[in-house]
């Protein structure tokens, strides 16, 4: 019986992980600030307090999701507080499975930390551009440093990079843009041509497990998406339909949003997110044994 150690289990990703490792024979431990009756729990405010060294007795694999994402709702949540959780915990999560013999080290970063691809191109691993943003670049250097981390160590350390997730209980920006069509007010975005990369929940966490049951993934970065280019007018269009509302022939035009990025860098910033280009590419984790099963036209309201 593998028996894990599961960071980030209340989140997004985490509770779908979880989901599927419960269909598996294994036993599961989770870290969090507050107990999980379901599974044995060790509190801890990862990056402010010492992990528990008893955590790991026994402990096969490490899955680490916990992390801090793009807080939407606070942009200005300091940078400091953001390399607390993303790199100190990481680091200190990884030196003590490190040092308590564990045998694999799975981190759940994120294509920011590849960089923002090239307008046209699908980014694969080989691509390193400059991270935008605190959050980009806190998950690429948790990435260097864990990779270090695994050259001195007998650890395989794994590193997968999730484009956009989407799926049940979906949070950021996806949300973000359905609750919007929902209620009336998110405006019909133009056809730019831009292409965007996403992958559904379900397919992320069968991902997180293939590369953690495999040696040959060992010091390696893997990008996870659903092998789909999705323009973010027709990310629109599927929301649309998704929330039951009917097509829309119109769209606010390009020129209008060009406009409005000329009013202030945070405005631009969100524009660029929202009809630029965030392509990648998932052939090396397909090589590895990796088939999407799920596509974003496929879901409807209930599977959100």
């Amino acid at each position: 019986m593998k028996k894990y150690l599961i960071t980030g289990g209340s989140g997004f990703i985490g509770k779908h992980l979880l989901a599927l490792l419960n269909t598996y024979q294994s036993e599961i431990k989770v870290i969090a600030r507050k107990k999980d009756h379901k599974y044995k729990t060790f509190i801890c405010n990862l990056g402010s307090e010492k992990i528990p060294s008893t955590a790991f007795d026994s402990i096969d694999t490490v899955i680490h999701l916990a992390g801090l994402a793009h807080d939407v709702k606070n942009p200005l949540t300091s940078s400091k507080l953001y390399y607390d959780i993303n790199v100190t915990a990481t680091i200190d999560l990884a030196e003590a499975a490190a040092g308590s013999g564990v045998k694999s080290f799975i981190f759940v970063s994120s294509t920011k930390a590849g960089g923002n691809p090239i307008f046209g191109n699908c980014a694969d691993e080989s691509d390193q551009f400059e991270p935008e943003g605190v959050y980009g670049k806190t998950k690429r250097e948790a990435e260097i440093k864990l990779l270090k981390i695994g050259e001195n160590s007998d650890m395989n350390i794994s590193i997968i990079r999730p484009a956009l997730v989407y799926g049940p209980d979906m949070k950021g920006n996806l949300e973000l843009m359905l609750s919007g069509i929902k209620k009336g007010f998110f405006p019909p975005l133009p056809e730019t041509g831009n292409i965007r990369s996403m992958i559904h929940v379900d397919d992320l966490v069968n991902a997180i497990l293939l590369i953690s049951e495999n040696d040959i993934t060992n010091g390696e970065i893997y990008i996870a998406t659903d092998g789909e280019k999705y323009s973010s007018r027709d990310i629109y269009n599927i929301m649309r339909d998704i929330a039951g509302k009917r097509p829309l022939k119109w769209s606010v035009p390009k020129s209008v949003f060009l406009s409005l990025a000329l009013i202030s860098p945070r405005i631009r910033y969100k524009i660029d997110k929202l009809l630029g280009d965030q392509c990648y590419s998932s052939n090396k984790l397909k090589a590895l044994g990796f088939t999407p099963k799920r596509k974003l036209k496929e879901m409807n309201e209930t599977s959100f």
